[in-house]
Formats: structure tokens, sequence, C-alpha cells
């Protein structure tokens, strides 16, 4: 036997004990979490399910891009056992990516709503904000009450929102095309783009602060950025809230248009079972609690109570679309925005 063969003979045993020290490093009592939900406020959920369960959870936090693609570099080698993710848009692509696993469990199923989950349970959504209008009650007398209204002439001027390219504008867009049609869709947003007040910038928390400085008279945004301002101190914006109204769109209609922070089961799992039991903790009251108070979000699971702040947003109607459909439309979302120049 030559040297180098010797040599690589060595290389692959070593790789192999790695590899099999490796797996029993995943074995019972851990699950894996690669997560790009960044809330201090969810520490509190990790810790309570291991002191529920005694299983250890593993976290890798990071941009959404840059975890799937590590997953794909890792392969059937990943360490990972849960996704976690804000959004049903980068829920579609996780799958799309073929990194998901198909979950069966009762109790995913009794609590999360049919159109906040996957049809073959790749997914299934953890929390809830909705989308709503907000406007500055001195100087809008007669706010929108839909997002076809956004689009009226007589708003000109006086709309923010966030970029085109944003996840949450995305799934927008994706919503009024799977209700509405394409056409229909691209006329909305090319109304919506002329009303505009300023270029598209920031974040939720900055079209907020766009009303509270004049620059805008309405604006886009999830509920539980406003919501957070109401509980605690946000710059720039608490201490201004009382002069902020909002609008639940499309209360005659459709409902207003929801989305979710969601999880699945990755597709080489190497602690599935650990990874549904997660999951399944996430859908428990306890945890939709948690969600609750610590973000000022809206539980998936049915009877939760609201946080304070939530509550004063008062209760609405929301759109039944599975939210599959957002990320089947999302790549059109895209094109339409770009097809009128809004960028």
């Amino acid at each position: 036997m030559s040297l180098n063969m010797r040599k690589s003979l060595t290389l692959l045993a070593g790789i192999a004990a790695i590899t099999i020290t490796a797996s029993a490093a995943y074995a019972d009592g851990e699950v894996n979490i690669y997560s790009s939900r960044h809330y201090d406020t969810d520490e509190r959920l990790y810790s309570d399910f291991t002191e529920a369960t005694g299983i250890k959870v593993n976290r890798i936090e990071g941009n959404i891009n840059e975890l799937i693609e590590r997953a794909k570099a890792e392969g059937e080698n990943s360490p990972a056992d849960v996704f976690i993710t804000t959004d049903a848009g980068r829920l579609f692509k996780l799958d799309q990516d073929e990194l998901l696993s198909e979950t069966s469990s009762d109790v995913l199923d009794a609590a999360v709503p049919a159109n906040l989950r996957h049809p073959d349970g790749k997914w299934f959504g953890i929390s809830q904000r909705a989308r709503v209008i907000f406007y500055d009650k001195e100087r809008v007398s007669e706010p929108p009450q839909t997002y076809a209204d956004l689009a009226d002439p007589k708003y000109k001027g006086q709309v923010c929102a966030r970029s085109s390219s944003n996840i949450y504008m995305l799934s927008l867009m994706a919503s009024q095309i799977a209700n509405n049609g394409e056409e229909a869709a691209k006329s909305w947003a090319s109304g919506l783009l002329a009303n505009f007040a300023r270029e598209p910038q920031g974040g939720d928390t900055d079209q907020l602060r766009g009303i509270v400085s004049g620059e805008c008279d309405i604006a886009v945004g999830n509920t539980y950025y406003f919501a957070r301002a109401l509980r605690k101190e946000v710059k720039g914006l608490s201490g201004s809230t009382d002069a902020i109204g909002w609008v639940f769109p499309d209360q005659d209609g459709n409902g207003t248009h929801v989305n979710i922070s969601g999880a699945g089961v990755t597709k080489y799992a190497p602690n599935r079972e650990n990874a549904v039991k997660f999951l399944e903790y996430l859908t428990s009251e306890s945890a939709q609690n948690y969600f609750a108070a610590g973000n000022d979000e809206y539980p998936v699971l049915e009877g939760v109570a609201l946080s304070a702040s939530v509550v004063q947003l008062g209760t609405f109607k929301a759109d039944d679309l599975n939210l599959d459909e957002l990320g089947k439309n999302q790549a059109r979302a895209q094109e339409i925005y770009n097809e009128i120049g809004y960028k």
C-alpha cells in the first residue's frame, strides 16, 4: 500500500469519526434551530421549552438567505432541525429550495388554522401580524378604508411605504394578485406609487415616524410596530401615538391582509421527534401567550389573550387567503413593481 493511499484512508477514517461524533451530539435531548426571527423577547420561549421538556435548544440566528445557503451547502449533513422565519414568502422559499419536510401532527393541525399553515404541513404559522393603514388624525379627515383606497388620487402626495423589495410589501402585493388578479393589482400599485409623499425608505417604524414629522399623512405598516410604541419607549414615535389613527382595511371585502412568523421541520432533521415537539410547543397556550405579550403579535391559537397594547387596536376581520399563495405570487409581485417603476 502506497504512502499516499495510507494517508487517504487515515483522512477518511478521521472524517468518519468526526461524522459519528457529530451525529452523537445530535442524539436525544437536543434540537437545533436556524432562525431569522430576531427578537430578544423570544429568549424566554427557548428557555421555557427546555425547562418543560429537558430538550436543549441550540440556535443559530442570521439573515434568512444566508441560513438558506448554509443549509443547502450542508446538505444531508446539516444539523438543522427547525427553520424559523418571518413572512410566508420566506417560508415559501424554504419549501422551494427543498429544505423543509412534511410534518404530520394532530396537535399542530388543531392549533393552527388551515390558512396559516402549508397545505402539506411543510410549515406552520406561530404568530400573526396585520398590515394596516395608519394616518394623521388631524390632517386626514377621511382616511382610506381599503387597500384600493390607497391608490385614490385624492391621497396624492400623502402616502408613505417601504421599498418594493421589502418582503412585507411583496406579500401585500402578492395578496392583491391572488384576490384581484394581475391587471387589477398592477393598476393598484401604479396608483399607490403616484400617491407617494416621498421615495420609499426605512422600515415600518420609519413610516410611522414620517406621520409624526409631517412627511406623510398616511402610512402602511404592521400592527406590532405601532403596538410596541403604545407599550414602551420607541424613539421618534412614543409620546405622539395619540395623533395617529389606524384602519383595518377591507372589512367589507376580503378582510385585512395578515402575515406570520412560521416554522417548519427541516428535510434532514437529525432530531425530528424533538423538532416536532418544539413546533407543538410554539403553538401551545403558554408560548402563544408569550408571542402576544412579548412582541405585541396576534397568536395563531384561538382563545389566547392579546397584549394590552394590541387590545387597544381593536378586533378585525382577517383575509382567510391561504398564505402559501403569497409565496406563489411573490416573483410576479416584484415584476409588477419593477414594471411600474416602484423601487
